[in-house]
């Protein structure tokens, strides 16, 4: 957009807002907040010039902005006011702000900030400005790390900002394990590997020799379960990210285990057990081994994903004649169905919030990421396509991402869709892949 045309467009929406010619004070008597949970948001326009290069920085200070802008914009709560528009140049941080001349142009937050770069470490401060009330919005903040690690204070600074407006956590800076594909269809190489949250900067856990599938992060993020069919069968492991050793979780002779998922607190492992041909959801202590049985019947039990207080357990069973969800306690018992709309329900995962419980939904020929409340009320189908499953919740609640597989040849690919189904965007990732899982905030 050209800068006379953001003016233009800039101008009238003041006008439209007030219904008149009137001073831009007057055209925002809210407070600079944006409210979750709305179904419609109009997007917040900001501006972000780009941070200072204080000594050493290079193009790091324009890396960072552009990727702080990049986090910003991809929420689809914000909409970058470009460049070109912008009035005031402001090449210091800590400069004055005239903050008239950000509101001519209609900007409600602007971000300025500087990186300083020295014998491999990196600085990186910002000021967050609430441009109709004059001043800034809290005070400024500043991260340090590695020059290696400039990305995560990008993420840092937007999950900052993102914060301050939303008065919500950030997911920013956050990581995704999936299972990374290539080879023919017919004799497909797997293996696990871990990225950020935008599919920036993959490294490999796992090397092809047998097919990984079901990754899953623990609580804290240093651990990762996943099934692997190394032994011929599938097993589960659990591996130290740190150091990418991996054993055995209490494996059975005569048993497939599978679709593993930590609890809140990390000491326990649900997962699904098939013995003699039947499924059931089982639990393991991870210090004791000690192995208890959760579900008792001829169908076919799995997907256990806990609620974030520990105390319930949602999975997948055709114990009713289809797939459907159902909701236990912890400790096992008779379980009750939540799942009631037309269709087969499947891969249930509990938001970090409690709110919500995010499926996978097979109906008409079409597949949909949804989520239902844990009652299993007010379901809402958030994507639609020729297959779409596998969901995982960001770690703010408020964004999922699933495996999405085109029909024909086309490999599968990620995608992100938030919980009002408005913002839908494909992550780019350097091979196929499928089965994401979302890390908590990183430390």
């Amino acid at each position: 957009m050209s800068c006379l045309r953001y003016l233009l467009s800039a101008a009238l929406a003041v006008a439209t807002l007030t219904g008149g010619l009137v001073s831009p004070q007057m055209a925002q008597a809210e407070p600079l907040r944006i409210v979750l949970g709305q179904p419609v948001i109009e997007p917040m326009p900001f501006a972000l010039p780009n941070f200072a290069d204080e000594g050493g920085a290079g193009e790091l200070a324009a890396n960072i902005s552009a990727v702080v802008a990049a986090d910003l914009i991809s929420t689809g709560l914000f909409e970058q006011i470009p460049d070109s528009a912008h009035i005031q140049r402001i090449t210091s941080f800590g400069a004055p702000v005239s903050y008239a001349d950000w509101q001519a142009i209609n900007a409600q937050a602007l971000i300025t900030g500087a990186v300083q770069a020295s014998g491999g470490q990196i600085v990186v401060k910002f000021r967050l400005h609430d441009v109709f009330a004059n001043g800034e919005l809290g005070e400024g903040l500043q991260f340090v790390g590695t020059t290696d690690s400039w990305r995560r204070m990008a993420h840092k600074v937007a999950d900052a900002v993102y914060s301050r407006i939303t008065g919500e956590t950030g997911y920013f800076d956050s990581r995704i394990v999936f299972v990374a594909e290539s080879g023919p269809k017919n004799q497909r190489q797997k293996r696990l590997a871990v990225m950020d949250y935008d599919g920036a900067n993959t490294s490999y856990l796992t090397d092809s020799s047998s097919i990984v599938l079901a990754p899953r992060f623990s609580p804290s993020g240093d651990r990762i379960l996943f099934t692997s069919y190394s032994s011929g069968f599938p097993q589960i492991y659990i591996m130290d990210v740190s150091s990418l050793s991996v054993r055995s979780l209490g494996e059975q002779p005569g048993t497939m285990t599978f679709a593993p998922r930590f609890s809140p607190d990390g000491g326990t492992v649900v997962f699904s057990l098939e013995q003699g041909g039947n499924t059931d959801i089982y639990s393991l202590n991870i210090s004791s081994g000690a192995l208890s049985q959760l579900t008792n019947s001829p169908a076919i039990e799995t997907a256990p994903s806990f609620s974030p207080d520990g105390s319930q357990i949602v999975f997948e069973s055709d114990r009713s004649g289809g797939q459907q969800l159902y909701v236990m306690s912890a400790g096992g018992g008779e379980p009750r169905r939540i799942s009631g709309g037309a269709g087969r329900y499947g891969t249930p995962v509990w938001s970090p919030r409690g709110d919500y419980i995010a499926f996978t939904k097979q109906n008409a020929g079409r597949f949909h990421i949804g989520v239902m409340l844990a009652d299993g009320t007010e379901e809402k189908l958030l994507t639609s396509s020729y297959l779409d499953e596998g969901p995982t919740w960001a770690p703010n609640g408020r964004v999922i991402m699933f495996t999405r597989q085109p029909p024909g040849e086309g490999n599968p690919v990620l995608y992100t869709v938030d919980t009002t189904g408005r913002v839908l965007r494909q992550i780019s990732t350097d091979t196929a892949a499928s089965d994401p899982a979302w890390s908590p905030l990183l430390p």
